[in-house]
């Protein structure tokens, strides 16, 4: 799969999956996006197979995972939500 093919099926599966669950939760109004509102974060081809690292416009603190096996023609989709975030200060 070349990776204009890849992205769009990532965001694709990303928007579906936001609408979904959005939708699902108490989501007010309920949340509808399109693959527009989704970009990739960091994206990787090796050999026949892909991985992506995605977000939407969304303020969720989700990312996605979504990687693509060549040798299986097959498609995994992670969602995490983000846990905790920090910030240290580094001596110069």
């Amino acid at each position: 799969m070349d990776n204009d093919k890849f992205v769009e099926l990532c965001k694709e599966k990303v928007a579906d999956y936001t609408n979904t669950t959005m939708n699902l939760s108490s989501v007010n109004p309920p949340v509808h996006i399109s693959t527009s509102d989704v970009y990739v974060v960091w994206l990787n081809r090796t050999l026949q197979n892909n991985k992506a690292l995605l977000s939407t416009t969304v303020s969720d603190g989700m990312y996605y995972e979504v990687t693509y096996n060549g040798d299986r023609n097959e498609l995994y989709f992670d969602a995490y939500s983000l846990v905790h975030n920090e910030a240290f200060k580094l001596g110069e």
